[in-house]
């Protein structure tokens, strides 16, 4: 079997360790956050992934100083809402350290390429240099196509240029889409895979959009487990950062009950399938000038 635990964590390019499960906020009540963020850390989470778009900022970091536990051991993400220009994520970034209540953010991405190539470029700017000011540790982008990750690339290029060599452009240690058996993204992930960039996948669950789907109550009932817990281990054992989601307090506890079995290979393969079929919004085909 595996030897994932619930406090198993991959080393980033920056240098840090993000834990392999994460716990999202996306849609979280803002009046919900605090309480689901402490009982998901009760729950043994050390992952909490919010963004400034979902408003719930502060009840993170709320919950995070009701836990008690020590800040190095929970790992803290959010997201700017769009890449503006230079000085307005710079702004953002302070707003974002002072609404969660923090001394510094683990993780910032970039939540949408959306804004065109001079903002994405300055935005990407102003997170290298908080990073430079240690308000933020890691950086990374979500939402981003092959096109939009391979123009990164010649803005981080660029930036070495100008601003004094190697590493003076950020480095990319995160990407985010929206990934499951449904919607596999292969072309990203092999793409992040050959940088070694880690990529999280938010709407693991498909929001229950596919619940009934024969192989997945196949191994459901193989198991002895809920289909939820049988579509996390197969993020997991993809290679995956899943950020399940949930305001249903028994639902915290089942999500992270995934490290007492594992799928076979041709499991995870048979559970994969060719179609592309988001349940979210998809940035990732927007064209390079949006």
């Amino acid at each position: 079997m595996a030897t994932f635990t619930i406090k198993s964590a991959t080393k980033l390019n920056s240098g840090y360790e993000i834990p392999l499960l994460g716990f999202g906020l996306w849609q979280t009540p803002v009046e919900e956050a605090q309480r689901c963020c402490f009982e998901a850390l009760n729950a043994g989470y050390r992952h909490l992934d919010s963004a400034v778009a979902y408003r719930n900022e502060a009840g993170a970091g709320a919950a995070m100083r009701q836990s008690k536990l020590p800040r190095s051991e929970i790992f803290y993400t959010t997201k700017i809402p769009k890449c503006t220009d230079y000085e307005g994520t710079k702004a953002q970034v302070d707003t974002c350290l002072k609404t969660a209540g923090l001394d510094y953010i683990d993780l910032i991405l970039l939540h949408s390429p959306y804004g065109g190539s001079a903002a994405r470029k300055g935005s990407w700017k102003a997170l290298v240099e908080a990073v430079e000011e240690g308000k933020v540790r890691s950086i990374g982008v979500s939402n981003y196509g092959v096109h939009h990750l391979d123009e990164l690339e010649k803005h981080i290029a660029e930036l070495e240029a100008e601003r004094g060599g190697k590493g003076k452009g950020g480095i990319i240690s995160v990407g985010q889409w929206e990934i499951h058996p449904w919607c596999a993204r292969t072309d990203i992930v092999d793409w992040c895979n050959k940088r070694n960039i880690a990529v999280e996948a938010y709407s693991p669950l498909v929001r229950g959009e596919r619940w009934g789907e024969s192989t997945l109550v196949t191994l459901a009932e193989k198991y002895k487990k809920t289909q939820a817990q049988i579509l996390l281990r197969w993020s997991l054992q993809k290679g995956l950062v899943p950020l399940p989601k949930s305001v249903t307090s028994s639902r915290i506890v089942e999500n992270a009950n995934l490290f007492d079995f594992e799928l076979t290979k041709e499991e995870v393969a048979q559970l994969e399938t060719t179609e592309y079929a988001p349940v979210c919004w998809d940035p990732v085909k927007s064209g390079i000038d949006n």
